[in-house]
């Protein structure tokens, strides 16, 4: 039984020595209590001297894209606040997978985290196997900020409004198209959700990015766009685009006069992209926690809130829990769109 003390006693000295209350050799052996205190000792420990070198957060999508801005900014923020790097690592491939996977496969020491978003919860359906789970291979710290996704025309066409495109489209079941940046994806989904909650069936012609696609959409080839909010605000503002709605539960501060899709009478309707910082399954609850509260502080500050704004989006934070709900939720929300929709898994 001794000698069993004894072993724990050199296992907990290093810890007893970071306290700096106890003392302790390996030929003396310390009571229960001071070991199982010191059990518990590690995490803390680890939260308060957190972090010691440079973190790596991993863009699973090229540069200049959404998440890699969002990824940028907030960690130039997080460097300032936590007095280490921040170093983004683009690491693009197979609908977000490759990143995605490797941040999954990572060591939960809190130096190694994830910039998801929205399609996150959209591969599941789109991919037959993922080589990860969206939900418990990581572990959530908190969101970041949202966007919503934006149905627009060009000025020339028939629809005024979005009540319009609703009526339009139910006079002509299959003839009305959008454009959208890519099959399978956010506007994809957004448009196949709007089918099924507006009671409508437009078709949609898929573009291998959101410029094409927004490009033909001025031009007058496709008669309606879904998009992201950011890339079409100057088109927008320049009347080269008319905005018909936002996805959003509300408006959105970027561009108040521009009405939801709700307001238009499709009750519910929320398509809006998400950004929130993650890790692999693991990572210590008071990294977590510290993560949580610095992204939380930085979102508020004016700076911030002026600096999504400009980005046509809006900043946002949760708790980790709120944000695994969120996860999880949306998981199966884009499930049942596809399975209705008939978008298919590959």
């Amino acid at each position: 039984m001794k000698s069993a003390v004894v072993s724990a006693s050199v296992s907990v000295r290093d810890c007893v020595r970071n306290l700096g209350a106890l003392y302790c050799r390996e030929s003396v052996a310390l009571p229960l209590a001071v070991i199982v205190a010191c059990s518990h000792a590690p995490a803390s420990v680890a939260a308060d001297s957190y972090p010691a070198k440079p973190i790596r957060l991993i863009v699973p999508f090229p540069p200049g894209g959404s998440n890699d801005i969002v990824g940028r900014y907030i960690g130039q923020k997080l460097t300032a606040r936590l007095g280490q790097q921040v170093v983004i690592d683009n690491r693009a491939g197979a609908d977000a997978i490759i990143g995605t996977q490797l941040a999954a496969a990572a060591v939960a020491d809190g130096y190694t985290f994830l910039m998801a978003s929205t399609s996150h919860t959209m591969t599941p359906a789109t991919h037959r196997k993922l080589p990860y789970d969206p939900v418990t291979s990581f572990t959530p710290v908190s969101l970041i900020g949202t966007a919503p996704v934006a149905i627009a025309s060009y000025p020339a066409a028939p629809m005024q409004s979005l009540k319009d495109l609703i009526a339009l489209a139910k006079a002509k079941p299959g003839q009305i198209q959008y454009a959208s940046s890519s099959a399978g994806g956010l506007t994809h989904f957004a448009g196949e959700l709007f089918n099924q909650m507006a009671g409508v069936k437009i078709v949609i012609v898929p573009y291998k990015g959101g410029a094409p696609a927004i490009t033909d959409v001025i031009a007058g080839h496709v008669p309606v766009l879904i998009n992201t909010l950011p890339p079409l605000l100057p088109y927008v503002r320049s009347g080269r685009l008319r905005l018909l709605g936002v996805s959003s539960a509300k408006r959105t501060a970027a561009l108040p006069e521009a009405p939801t899709v709700a307001e238009a009478g499709v009750t519910g309707y929320e398509a809006g992209i998400w950004w929130g910082l993650m890790g692999p399954a693991g990572v210590p609850p008071g990294i977590v926690g510290k993560l949580n509260a610095e992204v939380g502080a930085i979102v508020r500050e004016p700076d911030s809130v002026k600096w999504f704004t400009a980005q046509a989006s809006d900043p946002a934070s949760s708790a980790p829990d709120e944000f695994s709900k969120l996860i999880v939720a949306d998981v199966a929300k884009w499930r049942k769109v596809a399975k209705s929709a008939g978008i298919g898994p590959s």
